[in-house]
């Protein structure tokens, strides 16, 4: 079906939706352990990035918030808010992280 280790992305949503997914900052921690950090490590990069405590990276008022503000995706849709691909790129980014279906797209128009 896909590339790579089958269980992997099974375990990445798992951590996601475990931690609210894009309802808080589950969704972003779940990312930067894809490349490879553990999750203590991957809550604090995500938060200092973000400019919150490790707590506020669970709390979905302080999450949405800043996510409208950052413009990085909410799970409604929101006029005027990123969503889908325009999200990815600003997330990617805000966390320095590379991810496939930017650089893809990215690539696509540069032609």
């Amino acid at each position: 079906m896909g590339v790579g280790d089958p269980s992997g992305m099974g375990m990445a949503h798992a951590l996601a939706s475990s931690m609210g997914g894009i309802k808080t900052a589950g969704d972003l921690v779940a990312r930067m352990q894809l490349t490879k950090m553990r999750l203590p490590e991957a809550k604090r990069h995500v938060a200092d990035k973000l400019g919150v405590s490790v707590f506020d990276l669970s709390d979905s008022a302080v999450m949405r918030t800043l996510r409208e503000a950052l413009d990085i995706g909410v799970v409604t849709g929101v006029p005027g808010v990123a969503k889908g691909l325009e999200a990815k790129v600003r997330i990617a980014d805000l966390l320095g992280v590379t991810i496939p279906c930017v650089e893809r797209l990215k690539r696509k128009m540069a032609r």
